[in-house]
């Protein structure tokens, strides 16, 4: 099975492949050649690239720094309509039943609601330290912005939600839900 005509032509396989890379690596250096001179001086350099004339002294250019909108703007224009798409992201691991927990705890009545006490849910231990206050809108855009960042420690993977607008949109569409 194993003989020298098929050694042969293993061997005539592997050079062929090693010449076809040989060609193809001689071909690429020369239709993409790049000219290193370092030897002279500035005088004798060979410019490259494109000069870019930078604006005129004359006309400054004010920028106008974007005022970002406050939650409480942002929560007053929400569309929980909205918010109940964003919740898509949500309800892998929260029921909006009462009662129903899952992975995370049911968020029927959240906003409002004090913190780390929805019923029959095992709680980590650094979110049992935050009871005492409540669950705000406020509170809960500064959770769902980073919750590793607003309760380091505590077991939800989610990452957070970036854009403001979604955040409020969906804090208002769980204060719909058993408020």
């Amino acid at each position: 099975m194993f003989n020298t005509t098929n050694l042969i032509k293993l061997g005539a396989s592997i050079a062929g492949a090693l010449l076809i890379f040989l060609f193809a690596n001689w071909g690429a250096h020369s239709l993409y050649q790049v000219v290193q001179e370092t030897h002279g001086d500035e005088e004798h350099a060979v410019a490259r690239g494109y000069m870019i004339a930078a604006a005129e002294e004359d006309a400054p250019v004010e920028a106008k720094p974007e005022a970002e909108a406050s939650f409480a703007d942002l929560f007053a224009a929400a569309d929980a309509g909205k918010g109940e798409k964003v919740f898509g992201k949500c309800k892998a691991c929260h029921k909006l039943e009462e009662g129903a927990n899952a992975t995370g705890p049911s968020l029927y009545g959240v906003v409002g609601r004090p913190k780390a006490e929805a019923p029959g849910f095992n709680y980590s231990d650094v979110l049992l330290a935050l009871q005492g206050g409540t669950w705000e809108p406020e509170q809960l855009d500064q959770w769902l912005t980073n919750p590793k960042d607003y309760a380091p420690g505590n077991k939800m993977t989610f990452a957070g939600l970036k854009k403001p607008e979604d955040r409020a949109n969906l804090i208002a569409y769980l204060a719909t839900i058993g408020g």
